[in-house]
C-alpha cells in the first residue's frame, strides 16, 4: 500500500475539524447568541452546533432560534460547507488560475462523493456549484412569499435559511418548533420536501436527468434509474405506511389533503432532511421504527445526504435474497452485479453497523443510567449517523458526555466510512490462489 491513501484520509478528516473548529470558535464569540439575558452558549454547545452543520445533521443542544443574526449566518455558511462539501470546496479554490488539482486529489474527490471526476474535475466542481446555487434561489424564490405572507419576520432571509438547510439535508430551522406550525400548508411542505429529495439523490443524478432532458444522453445511466426507482418506492411505500399508523394518532384531525401531505414529508424528511411537521413523539412505535430504518438507509451515492445510501441497502439485501452464480455475480434488471460491487457493498454495511452499535453502545452508558429508555438511545444515535437531525427530545437533555458522544457519531457519520474506505483503494490486487477453507455457515 503506498502512502496516498492514508494522505487522502489525513487531507479529508482535516479540513472538515478545520471548518468544525472555526465554527466552534465563532458560534462561541457572545455576539452569536441572543438567547435569554441569563443564559450563554457553552463550549460543548457550541461544538455540537458546529458539528451538526458542517456534518448537516440537524440535531441541536440549544433552540436555534435563539441566536443572533450573526450566529444564523455562521450556521448558514457552515450547513452550506458541508453540503458542498469540503473536498468540493477546497477543490474549486484550488482550480483558480495558477492551481492544478493533484491526481490524488482527484481520487479522493471521487471516493467522497463525485463519480468520474478524473474527466474533467473542473466542470464537475464548477456544476456542483451551479447546481446548488441555481435550486437553493428558486427554493428561496419560492419559500419568500409564503413566509411574507405568514408575517414572518425578515422573511427574506428566512426563506434562504430554510432553502438552503432544505437542499443540503440539514434540518435546521429557524422556528422552535421545525415546521410543526406550518403542517396545515401543503405549499411548504411541498416545496421543502422538492428540495429534500433533490439534495438527496444527489449531483450524478442531477446531472444525468440534466443531460436527458437536452438531449445529451439517450437514457439514464443505470446508476440514476436504480436511485429514481428506489428513491420514488421509499417515498410513496414509506407515506403510505405512515397514513396507516398514524390515521388515527399523530394524523387525527386533519384533512385528506393534510394527511397526504404529511405522511409524505414524514417519509421524505428521515433520508435524511431533519425538519418535523408533527412532533417525533407523538408517533407509534411502529412509525418510530420506521423513521429508524428510513434514516439509517439514508440518500443516494454522490448526494449530500447520510446513511449508508439507497444503493448499498438495495445491493445488500440483493444478497441476503439471490443466489450468486459460479463466478460469484448476482444478476438483477438485466445486470450484473460483480462479487467486488456486492461485497463492497456489503462491507460497507457491516462498517456502518458497527461504528452506528458502538455509538448506541457509548450513549447507553452515559445516559441509560439517567433513566433514558434504549428506544430513545437508539433513535438519537441513528438519527446522528445518518445525520439525519430528527429528535425523540433527548438531544438537548444530554450529559456533557453525552453531547460529545453524538459529535463523534455525527463526525462518523459524514466522513467516517468513507476514511475508512480511502485506504483500502490503494491496495494492489494480489494474484495469490490459497487453498479453500472449509467454514460451516448457519
Amino acid at each position: 500500500m503506498t502512502g496516498h491513501g492514508s494522505s487522502d484520509t489525513r487531507y479529508l478528516l482535516f479540513f472538515f475539524l478545520m471548518i468544525i473548529s472555526v465554527g466552534t470558535a465563532l458560534l462561541f464569540l457572545p455576539l452569536s447568541w441572543a438567547g435569554p439575558v441569563d443564559s450563554s452558549l457553552s463550549l460543548v454547545d457550541s461544538l455540537f452546533i458546529a458539528t451538526s452543520a458542517v456534518c448537516v445533521t440537524g440535531l441541536a443542544t440549544v433552540d436555534v432560534a435563539n441566536f443572533s443574526r450573526f450566529g444564523h449566518v455562521v450556521i448558514l455558511s457552515l450547513i452550506q460547507i458541508g453540503g458542498l462539501g469540503i473536498i468540493s470546496f477546497t477543490s474549486l479554490i484550488m482550480l483558480l488560475p495558477g492551481h492544478r488539482l493533484p491526481y490524488r486529489r482527484l481520487r479522493t474527490i471521487r471516493g467522497f462523493s463525485i463519480d468520474g471526476v478524473e474527466h474533467n474535475p473542473a466542470r464537475i466542481v464548477r456544476n456542483i456549484v451551479l447546481f446548488t446555487l441555481s435550486i437553493e434561489t428558486a427554493g428561496a424564490l419560492a419559500l419568500f412569499p409564503i413566509f411574507l405572507k405568514a408575517g414572518v419576520g425578515d422573511s427574506a432571509f428566512t426563506a434562504v435559511f430554510h432553502s438552503v438547510s432544505a437542499f443540503c439535508n440539514a434540518g435546521f430551522s429557524l422556528f422552535s418548533t421545525s415546521m410543526e406550525a406550518y403542517n396545515d400548508d401543503p405549499l411548504i411542505l411541498g416545496i421543502l420536501s422538492v428540495l429534500i429529495v433533490t439534495g438527496g439523490i444527489g449531483f450524478i443524478v442531477l446531472q444525468d436527468i440534466e443531460r436527458r432532458l437536452r438531449g445529451k444522453r439517450s437514457s439514464l445511466s443505470d446508476h440514476s434509474r436504480l436511485v429514481l426507482m428506489l428513491t420514488g418506492f421509499l417515498i410513496f411505500a414509506g407515506a403510505a405506511a405512515f397514513w396507516f399508523f398514524e390515521n388515527d394518532r399523530a394524523f387525527s384531525g386533519m384533512g385528506f389533503l393534510q394527511k397526504a401531505s404529511n405522511a409524505l414529508f414524514q417519509s421524505i424528511t428521515p433520508r435524511t432532511a431533519g425538519f418535523n411537521a408533527v412532533p417525533q413523539v407523538a408517533l407509534s412505535q411502529a412509525s418510530k421504527f420506521l423513521t429508524i430504518v428510513l434514516m439509517f438507509i439514508g440518500g443516494a451515492p454522490g448526494s449530500i445526504a447520510g446513511g449508508i445510501k439507497v444503493s448499498t441497502a438495495f445491493l445488500v439485501l440483493l444478497v441476503m435474497v439471490r443466489q450468486p452464480n459460479d463466478h460469484g455475480e448476482i444478476n438483477a434488471f438485466k445486470r450484473r452485479l460483480s462479487p467486488g460491487t456486492t461485497g463492497a457493498a456489503v462491507t460497507y454495511f457491516l462498517r456502518a453497523g458497527l461504528l452506528l452499535l458502538v455509538a448506541t453502545a457509548a450513549l447507553s452508558l452515559s445516559e441509560g443510567a439517567r433513566g433514558t429508555s434504549l428506544n430513545r438511545i437508539i433513535f438519537e444515535a441513528v438519527s446522528a449517523f445518518g445525520t439525519v437531525g430528527l429528535s425523540l427530545n433527548l438531544t438537548a437533555g444530554l450529559s456533557i458526555a453525552g453531547k460529545l458522544i453524538l459529535v463523534g457519531t455525527m463526525y462518523a457519520g459524514r466522513v467516517g466510512l468513507v476514511a475508512l474506505a480511502l485506504p483500502a483503494m490503494n491496495w494492489k490486487n494480489e494474484h495469490i490462489v490459497y487453498p479453500e477453507a472449509e467454514v460451516l455457515v448457519g
